[in-house]
Protein backbone atom coordinates (compact mmCIF):
# COMPACT_ATOMS: atom_id res chain seq x y z
CA UNK A 1 0.00 0.00 0.00
CA UNK A 2 1.42 3.30 -1.16
CA UNK A 3 1.15 6.29 2.17
CA UNK A 4 1.63 9.19 -0.38
CA UNK A 5 -2.04 8.74 -1.12
CA UNK A 6 -3.56 11.50 0.61
CA UNK A 7 -6.13 9.30 1.79
CA UNK A 8 -3.42 7.37 3.76
CA UNK A 9 -1.88 10.20 5.24
CA UNK A 10 -1.55 10.48 8.65
CA UNK A 11 0.07 14.11 10.14
CA UNK A 12 1.49 13.13 13.34
CA UNK A 13 1.76 15.70 16.18
CA UNK A 14 4.89 17.35 17.16
CA UNK A 15 6.25 16.06 19.95
CA UNK A 16 9.76 15.64 22.17
CA UNK A 17 12.03 13.42 21.56
CA UNK A 18 13.06 11.17 24.34
CA UNK A 19 15.23 8.37 24.68
CA UNK A 20 13.92 5.07 26.53
CA UNK A 21 17.68 2.91 26.69
CA UNK A 22 18.43 2.85 22.84
CA UNK A 23 14.94 2.95 21.85
CA UNK A 24 13.58 6.54 20.55
CA UNK A 25 10.17 7.45 21.65
CA UNK A 26 8.34 10.46 19.92
CA UNK A 27 9.63 12.89 17.43
CA UNK A 28 9.72 11.17 13.79
CA UNK A 29 10.50 7.77 15.35
CA UNK A 30 8.32 5.04 14.79
CA UNK A 31 5.83 4.31 17.06
CA UNK A 32 7.09 1.86 19.35
CA UNK A 33 5.00 -1.18 20.72
CA UNK A 34 5.39 -2.26 24.31
CA UNK A 35 3.79 -4.73 26.93
CA UNK A 36 3.90 -5.61 30.61
CA UNK A 37 5.51 -9.16 32.19
CA UNK A 38 2.18 -10.79 34.74
CA UNK A 39 5.40 -13.31 36.11
CA UNK A 40 6.57 -12.38 39.87
CA UNK A 41 9.61 -9.73 39.19
CA UNK A 42 11.21 -11.39 41.76
CA UNK A 43 11.27 -14.58 39.96
CA UNK A 44 14.12 -13.72 37.45
CA UNK A 45 14.33 -16.79 35.64
CA UNK A 46 10.45 -16.37 34.77
CA UNK A 47 10.51 -13.08 33.89
CA UNK A 48 13.40 -13.27 31.86
CA UNK A 49 11.57 -15.75 29.63
CA UNK A 50 8.67 -13.72 29.25
CA UNK A 51 10.68 -10.99 28.40
CA UNK A 52 12.13 -12.82 25.85
CA UNK A 53 9.01 -14.36 24.32
CA UNK A 54 7.92 -10.63 23.91
CA UNK A 55 11.28 -10.03 22.09
CA UNK A 56 10.63 -13.01 19.69
CA UNK A 57 7.30 -11.00 19.57
CA UNK A 58 8.59 -7.71 18.04
CA UNK A 59 8.13 -5.68 21.34
CA UNK A 60 10.31 -2.60 21.47
CA UNK A 61 9.88 -1.65 25.35
CA UNK A 62 8.77 -4.01 28.14
CA UNK A 63 7.60 -3.06 31.52
CA UNK A 64 8.27 -4.94 34.88
CA UNK A 65 6.38 -4.09 38.06
CA UNK A 66 9.04 -3.46 41.10
CA UNK A 67 6.87 -3.50 44.22
CA UNK A 68 9.01 -4.58 46.49
CA UNK A 69 13.06 -4.78 47.49
CA UNK A 70 13.10 -8.94 46.00
CA UNK A 71 11.97 -7.17 42.77
CA UNK A 72 14.36 -4.27 42.41
CA UNK A 73 17.21 -6.60 43.24
CA UNK A 74 15.85 -9.21 40.45
CA UNK A 75 15.99 -6.55 38.03
CA UNK A 76 19.52 -6.73 37.70
CA UNK A 77 19.60 -9.76 36.37
CA UNK A 78 16.41 -9.08 33.85
CA UNK A 79 18.12 -6.49 32.31
CA UNK A 80 21.41 -7.86 32.24
CA UNK A 81 19.83 -11.11 30.21
CA UNK A 82 17.60 -9.22 28.01
CA UNK A 83 17.65 -6.82 24.85
CA UNK A 84 15.11 -4.52 25.05
CA UNK A 85 14.48 -1.87 27.43
CA UNK A 86 13.42 -2.32 30.55
CA UNK A 87 10.76 0.14 32.36
CA UNK A 88 10.72 -0.47 36.17
CA UNK A 89 6.89 -0.09 36.87
CA UNK A 90 6.92 1.97 40.61
CA UNK A 91 4.00 2.92 42.36
CA UNK A 92 4.89 5.15 45.76
CA UNK A 93 7.77 3.45 47.04
CA UNK A 94 10.98 6.00 46.25
CA UNK A 95 13.07 3.51 47.16
CA UNK A 96 12.09 1.39 44.36
CA UNK A 97 12.60 3.93 41.74
CA UNK A 98 16.32 4.26 42.97
CA UNK A 99 17.24 1.08 43.33
CA UNK A 100 15.62 0.32 39.84
CA UNK A 101 17.77 2.87 38.21
CA UNK A 102 20.77 1.52 39.87
CA UNK A 103 20.12 -2.17 38.62
CA UNK A 104 19.55 -0.61 34.93
CA UNK A 105 16.27 0.40 34.01
CA UNK A 106 15.98 2.24 31.01
CA UNK A 107 13.09 3.94 32.30
CA UNK A 108 10.80 4.76 35.43
CA UNK A 109 7.03 4.60 35.18
CA UNK A 110 6.39 6.79 38.47
CA UNK A 111 4.30 9.56 39.41
CA UNK A 112 6.53 11.77 41.25
CA UNK A 113 3.25 13.48 43.21
CA UNK A 114 3.04 10.19 44.66
CA UNK A 115 6.18 9.36 46.58
CA UNK A 116 6.80 12.11 48.76
CA UNK A 117 8.03 15.28 49.76
CA UNK A 118 10.60 17.29 47.09
CA UNK A 119 13.56 15.69 48.59
CA UNK A 120 12.45 12.20 47.80
CA UNK A 121 11.91 13.62 44.17
CA UNK A 122 15.02 15.12 44.10
CA UNK A 123 16.83 11.97 45.13
CA UNK A 124 14.75 9.88 42.10
CA UNK A 125 15.26 12.75 39.66
CA UNK A 126 18.93 12.77 40.50
CA UNK A 127 19.12 8.92 40.28
CA UNK A 128 17.83 8.81 37.01
CA UNK A 129 20.15 11.19 35.69
CA UNK A 130 23.05 9.50 36.92
CA UNK A 131 21.86 6.02 35.08
CA UNK A 132 20.82 7.76 31.48
CA UNK A 133 16.76 6.86 32.92
CA UNK A 134 13.87 8.60 31.16
CA UNK A 135 10.53 8.34 33.38
CA UNK A 136 7.06 7.88 32.30
CA UNK A 137 4.27 9.68 33.94
CA UNK A 138 1.15 7.62 34.50
CA UNK A 139 -2.14 8.74 35.14
CA UNK A 140 -5.00 6.51 35.81
CA UNK A 141 -8.96 7.59 35.80
CA UNK A 142 -8.67 5.17 38.69
CA UNK A 143 -6.77 6.64 40.79
CA UNK A 144 -6.66 9.87 40.49
CA UNK A 145 -5.87 12.48 43.41
CA UNK A 146 -8.39 12.70 46.24
CA UNK A 147 -8.11 16.69 45.79
CA UNK A 148 -8.76 16.18 41.98
CA UNK A 149 -11.56 13.94 42.44
CA UNK A 150 -13.46 16.15 44.90
CA UNK A 151 -13.26 19.32 43.02
CA UNK A 152 -14.26 17.85 39.63
CA UNK A 153 -16.91 15.30 41.23
CA UNK A 154 -15.74 12.07 39.02
CA UNK A 155 -13.24 11.29 36.88
CA UNK A 156 -12.74 13.15 33.62
CA UNK A 157 -10.58 14.71 31.02
CA UNK A 158 -9.67 17.84 32.48
CA UNK A 159 -8.88 15.88 35.81
CA UNK A 160 -6.95 13.68 34.19
CA UNK A 161 -4.75 16.33 32.01
CA UNK A 162 -4.76 18.82 35.38
CA UNK A 163 -3.27 15.39 36.76
CA UNK A 164 -0.53 14.83 34.39
CA UNK A 165 0.47 18.42 34.24
CA UNK A 166 0.70 18.54 37.91
CA UNK A 167 3.04 15.83 37.92
CA UNK A 168 5.47 16.92 34.86
CA UNK A 169 5.61 20.65 36.37
CA UNK A 170 7.64 19.00 39.34
CA UNK A 171 9.97 17.26 37.21
CA UNK A 172 10.23 20.40 35.51
CA UNK A 173 11.22 21.94 38.44
CA UNK A 174 14.16 19.81 39.25
CA UNK A 175 15.50 20.29 35.60
CA UNK A 176 14.15 16.83 34.43
CA UNK A 177 12.05 16.63 31.13
CA UNK A 178 13.30 13.36 29.75
CA UNK A 179 9.47 11.95 30.31
CA UNK A 180 6.43 10.88 28.41
CA UNK A 181 2.92 11.34 29.55
CA UNK A 182 -0.15 8.64 29.57
CA UNK A 183 -3.46 9.21 30.69
CA UNK A 184 -5.59 5.91 31.04
CA UNK A 185 -8.59 5.06 31.39
CA UNK A 186 -10.88 1.67 30.93
CA UNK A 187 -13.65 3.87 29.80
CA UNK A 188 -13.00 4.70 25.74
CA UNK A 189 -14.39 7.96 25.17
CA UNK A 190 -12.76 9.12 28.87
CA UNK A 191 -9.51 8.25 27.78
CA UNK A 192 -9.58 9.36 23.81
CA UNK A 193 -10.96 13.14 25.48
CA UNK A 194 -8.30 13.32 27.82
CA UNK A 195 -5.21 12.34 25.19
CA UNK A 196 -6.20 15.04 23.13
CA UNK A 197 -6.74 17.69 25.78
CA UNK A 198 -3.13 16.17 27.14
CA UNK A 199 -2.17 16.49 23.17
CA UNK A 200 -2.86 20.18 23.04
CA UNK A 201 -1.49 21.18 26.62
CA UNK A 202 2.11 20.03 26.14
CA UNK A 203 5.04 18.54 23.73
CA UNK A 204 6.07 15.71 25.88
CA UNK A 205 6.21 12.26 23.84
CA UNK A 206 2.19 10.44 24.58
CA UNK A 207 2.24 7.02 25.56
CA UNK A 208 -1.38 5.56 24.59
CA UNK A 209 -3.19 2.85 25.93
CA UNK A 210 -7.06 1.56 27.16
CA UNK A 211 -6.20 0.40 30.62
CA UNK A 212 -8.13 -2.57 32.02
CA UNK A 213 -9.58 -3.26 28.93
CA UNK A 214 -10.86 -6.84 29.13
CA UNK A 215 -9.96 -10.30 27.59
CA UNK A 216 -9.04 -10.98 24.07
CA UNK A 217 -11.58 -9.92 21.53
CA UNK A 218 -13.18 -7.06 23.83
CA UNK A 219 -10.02 -5.65 25.09
CA UNK A 220 -9.18 -6.22 21.69
CA UNK A 221 -11.91 -4.36 20.05
CA UNK A 222 -11.74 -1.35 22.75
CA UNK A 223 -8.18 -0.65 22.67
CA UNK A 224 -8.18 -0.81 18.63
CA UNK A 225 -11.44 1.95 18.52
CA UNK A 226 -9.21 4.16 21.30
CA UNK A 227 -5.88 3.88 20.45
CA UNK A 228 -6.53 3.70 16.62
CA UNK A 229 -8.20 6.92 16.69
CA UNK A 230 -6.14 8.67 18.53
CA UNK A 231 -3.31 7.40 15.93
CA UNK A 232 -5.30 8.30 13.10
CA UNK A 233 -5.25 11.90 14.62
CA UNK A 234 -1.88 12.21 14.49
CA UNK A 235 -1.62 11.77 18.27
CA UNK A 236 0.70 8.63 20.11
CA UNK A 237 4.16 7.84 20.36
CA UNK A 238 4.46 4.25 22.05
CA UNK A 239 1.37 2.53 22.80
CA UNK A 240 0.39 -0.67 24.77
CA UNK A 241 -2.70 -3.08 24.84
CA UNK A 242 -4.08 -3.94 27.76
CA UNK A 243 -5.58 -7.57 27.59
CA UNK A 244 -5.71 -10.16 30.19
CA UNK A 245 -4.75 -12.36 27.84
CA UNK A 246 -1.03 -13.64 27.35
CA UNK A 247 1.24 -10.42 27.18
CA UNK A 248 2.81 -11.74 23.44
CA UNK A 249 -0.77 -11.17 22.46
CA UNK A 250 -0.77 -7.55 23.19
CA UNK A 251 2.61 -7.40 21.02
CA UNK A 252 0.78 -8.87 18.33
CA UNK A 253 -2.11 -6.85 18.69
CA UNK A 254 -0.38 -3.36 18.65
CA UNK A 255 1.45 -4.06 15.49
CA UNK A 256 -2.09 -5.00 14.15
CA UNK A 257 -3.07 -1.82 14.87
CA UNK A 258 0.03 -0.14 13.31
CA UNK A 259 -0.05 -2.04 10.21
CA UNK A 260 -4.00 -1.19 9.42
CA UNK A 261 -2.99 2.52 10.11
CA UNK A 262 0.27 2.16 7.75
CA UNK A 263 2.11 3.47 10.26
CA UNK A 264 4.24 0.91 10.61
CA UNK A 265 4.38 -2.79 9.13
CA UNK A 266 5.83 -5.96 11.02
CA UNK A 267 5.49 -9.32 10.09
CA UNK A 268 2.85 -10.91 7.07
CA UNK A 269 -0.31 -9.26 6.52
CA UNK A 270 -2.56 -11.60 5.31
CA UNK A 271 -6.01 -10.38 4.04
CA UNK A 272 -8.19 -13.10 3.75
CA UNK A 273 -11.92 -13.24 3.30
CA UNK A 274 -14.54 -14.25 5.52
CA UNK A 275 -15.31 -17.16 3.58
CA UNK A 276 -18.77 -18.17 1.88
CA UNK A 277 -20.50 -21.19 -0.45
CA UNK A 278 -18.64 -20.28 -2.91
CA UNK A 279 -14.91 -20.71 -1.70
CA UNK A 280 -12.82 -23.55 -3.38
CA UNK A 281 -10.98 -24.58 -0.34
CA UNK A 282 -11.71 -23.86 3.69
CA UNK A 283 -10.87 -20.33 4.15
CA UNK A 284 -10.75 -20.17 7.54
CA UNK A 285 -9.33 -23.14 8.93
CA UNK A 286 -6.51 -22.09 5.94
CA UNK A 287 -6.14 -18.91 7.57
CA UNK A 288 -5.94 -20.11 11.55
CA UNK A 289 -2.68 -22.46 10.59
CA UNK A 290 -1.00 -19.68 8.69
CA UNK A 291 -1.13 -17.40 10.97
CA UNK A 292 0.33 -19.57 13.38
CA UNK A 293 3.08 -20.87 11.01
CA UNK A 294 4.12 -17.46 9.83
CA UNK A 295 4.68 -15.93 13.03
CA UNK A 296 8.47 -16.35 12.92
CA UNK A 297 8.37 -14.17 9.83
CA UNK A 298 9.05 -10.58 10.90
CA UNK A 299 9.94 -9.34 7.77
CA UNK A 300 6.95 -7.02 6.51
CA UNK A 301 4.81 -8.46 3.42
CA UNK A 302 1.35 -9.13 2.41
CA UNK A 303 -0.53 -11.98 1.49
CA UNK A 304 -3.79 -12.45 -0.04
CA UNK A 305 -5.67 -15.55 0.64
CA UNK A 306 -9.36 -15.38 -0.37
CA UNK A 307 -11.77 -18.64 -1.13
CA UNK A 308 -13.15 -17.66 -4.74
CA UNK A 309 -12.56 -14.83 -8.11
CA UNK A 310 -15.37 -12.42 -7.40
CA UNK A 311 -12.20 -10.85 -5.21
CA UNK A 312 -9.53 -13.27 -4.97
CA UNK A 313 -7.87 -12.30 -8.53
CA UNK A 314 -8.59 -8.17 -7.41
CA UNK A 315 -6.64 -9.38 -3.88
CA UNK A 316 -4.71 -10.66 -5.51
CA UNK A 317 -3.07 -8.07 -7.77
CA UNK A 318 -1.97 -5.90 -4.45
CA UNK A 319 -0.14 -8.22 -2.65
CA UNK A 320 3.27 -9.63 -2.67
CA UNK A 321 1.57 -13.46 -2.46
CA UNK A 322 -1.54 -14.57 -3.12
CA UNK A 323 -3.89 -17.77 -3.61
CA UNK A 324 -7.00 -17.37 -4.85
CA UNK A 325 -9.53 -20.63 -5.28
CA UNK A 326 -13.20 -21.47 -6.64
CA UNK A 327 -14.48 -20.58 -10.34
CA UNK A 328 -13.85 -22.65 -13.24
CA UNK A 329 -10.15 -23.43 -12.59
CA UNK A 330 -11.67 -25.53 -9.68
CA UNK A 331 -14.63 -26.89 -12.05
CA UNK A 332 -11.71 -27.79 -14.42
CA UNK A 333 -8.85 -28.69 -12.71
CA UNK A 334 -10.71 -30.06 -9.11
CA UNK A 335 -9.22 -29.00 -6.00
CA UNK A 336 -6.77 -26.38 -7.49
CA UNK A 337 -6.40 -22.51 -6.85
CA UNK A 338 -4.39 -19.71 -8.43
CA UNK A 339 -0.73 -18.41 -6.98
CA UNK A 340 -0.34 -14.62 -7.40
CA UNK A 341 3.20 -13.30 -7.23
CA UNK A 342 3.95 -9.62 -6.82
CA UNK A 343 0.14 -9.50 -7.97
CA UNK A 344 0.42 -11.32 -11.22
CA UNK A 345 -0.72 -14.90 -12.16
CA UNK A 346 1.98 -17.42 -11.70
CA UNK A 347 0.63 -21.20 -11.41
CA UNK A 348 -2.15 -23.38 -10.54
CA UNK A 349 -1.60 -25.63 -7.00
CA UNK A 350 -3.43 -28.18 -5.52
CA UNK A 351 -5.48 -26.83 -2.18
CA UNK A 352 -3.75 -29.56 -0.39
CA UNK A 353 -0.18 -28.48 -1.13
CA UNK A 354 -1.09 -24.57 0.46
CA UNK A 355 -0.34 -24.10 3.23
CA UNK A 356 3.51 -25.55 3.08
CA UNK A 357 3.90 -23.87 -0.12
CA UNK A 358 2.49 -20.55 1.03
CA UNK A 359 4.81 -20.80 3.97
CA UNK A 360 7.77 -21.65 1.80
CA UNK A 361 7.26 -18.64 -0.86
CA UNK A 362 6.74 -16.44 2.07
CA UNK A 363 10.04 -17.22 3.81
CA UNK A 364 11.52 -17.30 0.39
CA UNK A 365 10.31 -13.61 0.16
CA UNK A 366 11.75 -12.44 3.33
CA UNK A 367 15.19 -13.90 2.56
CA UNK A 368 15.07 -12.29 -0.48
CA UNK A 369 13.86 -8.52 1.38
CA UNK A 370 16.39 -9.04 3.75
CA UNK A 371 19.36 -9.98 1.50
CA UNK A 372 18.77 -6.84 -0.28
CA UNK A 373 18.32 -5.10 2.84
CA UNK A 374 21.80 -6.89 4.37
CA UNK A 375 19.75 -7.50 7.59
CA UNK A 376 18.76 -11.44 8.90
CA UNK A 377 15.22 -12.10 8.09
CA UNK A 378 13.77 -13.12 11.10
CA UNK A 379 14.63 -9.89 13.25
CA UNK A 380 13.83 -7.32 10.46
CA UNK A 381 10.96 -5.49 11.04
Amino acid sequence: MSSLRPYRQIHRRKSRKIKVGNVEVGGDAPITVQSMTNTLTADARATIAQVKALEDAGADIVRVSVPDEDSAKALKAIVRATRVPIVADIHFHYKRAIEAAEAGAACLRINPGNIGNAQRVREVVQAAKDHGCSMRIGVNAGSLEPELLERYGEPCPEAMVESALNHARILEDNAFTEFKISVKASDVFLAVAAYHGLAEACDYPLHLGVTEAGGMIPGTVKSSIGIGSLLWAGIGDTIRVSLSADPVEEIRVGFDILKALNLRHRGVNIVSCPSCARQGFDVIKTVGILEERLKHIATPMTLSIIGCVVNGPGEATQTDIGFTGGGSLARETGNHGMIYLSGKQAYKLPNERLVDHIVELCEQRAAEIEAARGAPAAAAE
